[in-house]
């Protein structure tokens, strides 16, 4: 196991600027978690290639697409590159011939498609696969500027992004008779027609790709701005006028989607108008939304979720518990309206944390997956993006 490095962040704690007030104890004891989630997560393929799994202690044994992005994109500086590089070619080399992209890997480098069991999946595949792809090679790519893996890896990717089904609008769209899982910290959930998260997604990544297409003076720049562009104009076929936030679907499951209305804000594609609303929705229902500084993915109106693949209790899991993932991107857009609830907030999670462990959720007399690394990821990017040395 390689030795991590202290990055210049760390280094740097003493003299840099906090913007959310966090101490210097609370922000080393962070950082020193997170490291320790990740490398207790490090399990090896059979082929002898480290992988990182979703949990800290290595339970979990396959590479999962979406938690790895998670960790790249959000700890990329406590990672070794040259790791990075041969886990994302160990998740292309998954691919189906029809292009799409692989839920997870396992440890002995079978590809499976969709969540649930390796024998009992939830559906054929999951739509988030292959943006998630996309945005990990991406992000690889301008973490440590490699552009020749960039170079071999964008078609496949980009075959990962045409297998996504999107209807005219150039949403995502998922069918109402043959529904696919969504994105996958909602997996469980039938979410059908158009769909927030998942397109937010494909938006995403359509915009990464096209970035480093110019970057590098590829002609397939074009497509991506057309898909981005087509999202960027229907996004608001999911918005709700009435309380400020956009629905989960428009079909199935037409319910706010607290995660993804934040997240819509975070991608840059709402408007002034929106990106207020949204802010002031999360600072007002905070008692209702929040518990421990972790995030439900309902409102406070909804129990639980109207369809699902799976029975799941309210208050559970993906049907109502608190989770610290989308902490990542929600704590700067409440920062952006309230300064004060965000440093609350995270002062609250860092707390609970240290009390009760990481966590993958919790609600009252309730955890789900302890020593949960993208947990620890996804609060230690605010943490370093509020800490910039001057």
């Amino acid at each position: 196991m390689f030795d991590f490095i202290p990055t210049p962040f760390q280094q740097n704690l003493k003299t840099s600027e906090n913007t959310y007030q966090l101490s210097t104890v609370d922000i080393y004891w962070l950082t020193e978690a997170t490291k320790k989630q990740l490398n207790g997560s490090r399990i090896k393929s059979s082929s002898g290639l480290w992988l990182y799994t979703p949990d800290g202690i290595g339970n979990y044994k396959a590479l999962w697409t979406r938690d790895y992005y998670y960790m790249v994109e959000y700890a990329g500086d406590l990672l070794d590159p040259k790791e990075i590089k041969l886990s994302i070619e160990y998740l292309i080399n998954g691919q189906r011939n029809d292009g799409c992209m692989p839920d997870r890997v396992n440890f002995d480098g079978k590809a499976i498609y969709s969540p649930g069991g390796d024998s009992s999946p939830l559906a054929d595949h999951a739509l988030d696969n292959g943006p998630f792809m996309a945005l990990l090679l991406c992000s690889y790519a301008n973490q440590f500027e490699d552009s020749e893996f960039f170079l071999q890896m964008k078609a496949t990717v980009k075959k990962g992004l045409e297998f996504v089904s999107r209807d005219e609008s150039g949403l995502v769209f998922n069918d109402l008779i043959n529904p696919q899982c969504v994105y996958g910290f909602t997996d469980i959930v039938k979410k059908t027609g158009n769909l927030l998260f998942s397109s937010l997604l494909f938006y995403k990544s359509s915009l990464e790709m096209e970035k480093l297409c110019r970057k590098y003076s590829l002609k397939s720049e074009k497509c991506y701005k057309v898909w981005r562009k087509k999202i960027e104009k229907n996004i608001n076929k999911l918005y709700d006028q009435e309380s400020g936030m956009f629905w989960a679907a428009n079909v199935d499951c037409k319910q706010i989607d607290i995660w993804g209305s934040a997240f819509a804000v975070a991608t840059g594609i709402t408007n002034l108008e929106q990106t207020n609303k949204i802010s002031k929705y999360l600072i007002e229902n905070k008692d209702q939304l929040f518990f421990k500084g972790q995030l439900r993915h309902l409102s406070p109106n909804d129990e639980g979720w109207s369809k699902t693949f799976v029975s799941c209790d309210t208050g559970t899991y993906q049907n109502g518990a608190f989770w610290a993932t989308p902490l990542a991107w929600v704590i700067p857009v409440i920062a952006q309206k309230s300064l004060t609830t965000a440093k609350k907030l995270l002062n609250e999670i860092i707390n609970d944390f240290r009390e009760n462990g990481i966590n993958e959720c919790i609600n009252m007399n309730y955890c789900k997956v302890p020593n949960y690394v993208v947990s620890a990821t996804s609060v230690y990017t605010v943490v370093k993006s509020g800490s910039s040395n001057r």
